[in-house]
């Protein structure tokens, strides 16, 4: 599909209207960032899938409730982090027993930290290998993981929305963290041993 230029208030106002076609400019807009999104949080391709239609049916139903207050983006984002975050408790995959997992209230743009992007100097192939890696973490560690490390979320933060205690929180970090720290490692080192040189002659 062709997406034509057409800034996000138009395709605001538009999808407020209810036209398809702006639904459909919106969604070819954003899909694959908020894809991405899904793939963090999900154990594979189709789970994701599935969490991305949701989300997109949530966001085509609440367009309504966007003022035009901070970013577009990251209101979207976090519809998706909602849906995600439902889709987990709906599939008993929640071991940390979350409750409201409806209500991710707004991250002011400056609270949110991008050092810890583990992305941000790799290939696409290293990516895709560390996404791999994220998608292995227990769901715990997994969620806990994404909210703080790519969601900018604090563990007072994070301990609200999954109804959890900070420390609890701060523990699925320090596991998550060690869990792919030595999944890296193991990557690496299997990396060096299959490209080391053949010493014999």
């Amino acid at each position: 599909m062709v997406l034509a230029k057409h800034t996000d208030e138009e395709i605001i106002k538009g999808c407020k209207a209810g036209k398809r076609y702006f639904q459909n400019q919106l969604y070819e807009k954003y899909k694959r960032s908020l894809f991405s999104v899904c793939l963090r949080y999900a154990v594979n391709m189709q789970e994701a899938e599935d969490i991305l239609q949701e989300s997109f049916c949530k966001i085509f139903t609440h367009i309504g409730d966007y003022k035009g207050q901070g970013s577009f983006e990251g209101w979207l984002k976090r519809i998706v982090i909602n849906s995600t975050l439902s889709y987990l408790k709906q599939n008993k995959k929640d071991p940390l027993r979350y409750n409201n997992v409806e209500k991710i209230e707004h991250v002011a743009e400056e609270e949110v930290e991008d050092e810890d992007d583990i992305f941000s100097n790799l290939s696409p192939q290293q990516c895709q290998t560390i996404l791999k890696f994220i998608q292995e973490l227990p769901v715990g560690y997994r969620t806990v993981f994404n909210l703080y490390v790519f969601e900018g979320y604090s563990h007072q933060q994070i301990a609200q929305i999954l109804q959890i205690s900070e420390n609890t929180s701060k523990s699925q970090l320090s596991k998550a963290r060690r869990h792919l720290k030595n999944k890296i490692l193991q990557w690496m080192e299997k990396g060096i041993t299959t490209n080391k040189p053949n010493s014999s002659y």
